[in-house]
């Protein structure tokens, strides 16, 4: 009988290797992943559209909206861009050397070395000083009852032409007697008002007259006598106030023709306009 060999058995053991990592895979983590970065920018976006303006809003969209570098507002050439020529006055390139005209016109032409960084610079300097006299108007109202009641009669604006300081009749006190160019008593003290306000520059003063429309149509209408005769009296009053004849440019009737409320018969048409015209020297 053979004897039995002392070594060892040699068993085999087979070991399955998944691959991918876990029971199904590492997919699920990339587009786990995904669909939270798809979560967080919705939310972010949802936060955004309830937290900016339509401004910034606009803005935002205006950033992600890829443009050309050059448009056909910039100027430089008649290629493929649709540009034109920096001397042209139809472009809004207004910062070169010349224009193409000898007296290129004050709001379309290039401005040679000045460009319009000045004319930018002077007009934040009239604004400022516009709305320097409007707060300084309206301040005199907490100066007395009297002061109170007469501001309101007055409504400023700015427009290009200047500042304007509109004087108008309420229905229970006028600034005229009916249909006269008699000032009464409140229409004096708002030009004094005014006076001592505008002397605090040196700018023109333009002065216009509006009347409402009348009930009855007349071929000869009074309204545009009616108009310039107030709109003289009311720059004598301001004269009387202590402005100079010089700073008056020019005091015109408007008549009914540009009503201030939508029926042309209201009171509110009775109405005088001061223009500051622009200027920026001061006193």
């Amino acid at each position: 009988m053979a004897g039995k060999p002392n070594t060892a058995p040699i068993i085999i053991k087979r070991k399955k290797v998944i691959q991918g990592g876990g029971h199904h895979g590492g997919a699920w983590k990339v587009a786990y992943a995904d669909f939270v970065t798809a979560m967080m920018a919705f939310f972010m976006l949802m936060w955004l559209l309830n937290a900016t303006t339509e401004q910034q809003r606009k803005g935002l969209a205006d950033y992600f909206s890829p443009t050309i570098p050059i448009n056909r507002i910039s100027g430089g050439g008649s290629g493929a861009f649709g540009g034109d020529s920096i001397f042209s006055e139809e472009t809004l390139a207004q910062n070169g050397t010349g224009a193409s005209q000898n007296h290129p016109t004050q709001e379309e032409a290039a401005r040679g070395d000045s460009g319009t960084a000045d004319s930018a610079g002077e007009a934040d300097a009239v604004a400022e000083l516009f709305r320097e006299i409007d707060a300084k108007l309206q301040g005199m109202g907490g100066e007395s009852a009297v002061m109170e009641n007469a501001l309101r009669h007055i409504v400023t604006r700015l427009t290009d032409e200047g500042l304007v300081i509109e004087l108008f009749d309420r229905a229970d006190v006028p600034l005229f007697e009916e249909d006269t160019e008699t000032p009464t008593q409140m229409l004096e003290q708002l030009a004094i008002l005014v006076a001592n306000t505008a002397q605090s520059v040196t700018n023109g003063i333009a002065v216009g007259g509006h009347v409402r429309a009348s009930p009855v149509v007349l071929q000869d209408n009074p309204a545009w006598d009616l108009s310039t005769a107030r709109a003289a009296t009311l720059r004598q009053l301001l004269q009387a106030g202590g402005i100079t004849s010089d700073r008056i440019q020019r005091t015109t009737g408007h008549a009914d023709r540009k009503p201030a409320a939508n029926d042309p018969m209201a009171v509110r048409n009775n109405r005088l306009e001061i223009i500051l015209l622009r200027d920026i020297r001061r006193n």
